[in-house]
């Protein structure tokens, strides 16, 4: 029995630097069929 719960999403978040990381991230976490909430931010300019 595992302790995680992956019906529940995985929430993601970043300032303007590490907005490059966080779209990797995201592309990761699609491909692995994960839920997620993306909190921002939604560019690279502040």
């Amino acid at each position: 029995m595992s302790i995680f719960n992956f019906q529940l999403p995985i929430a993601i978040g970043c300032d303007h630097a590490g907005f490059d990381c966080k779209e990797d991230l995201i592309s990761f976490i699609e491909a692995e069929g994960l839920l997620f909430k993306d909190f921002g931010t939604f560019n690279k300019e502040s």
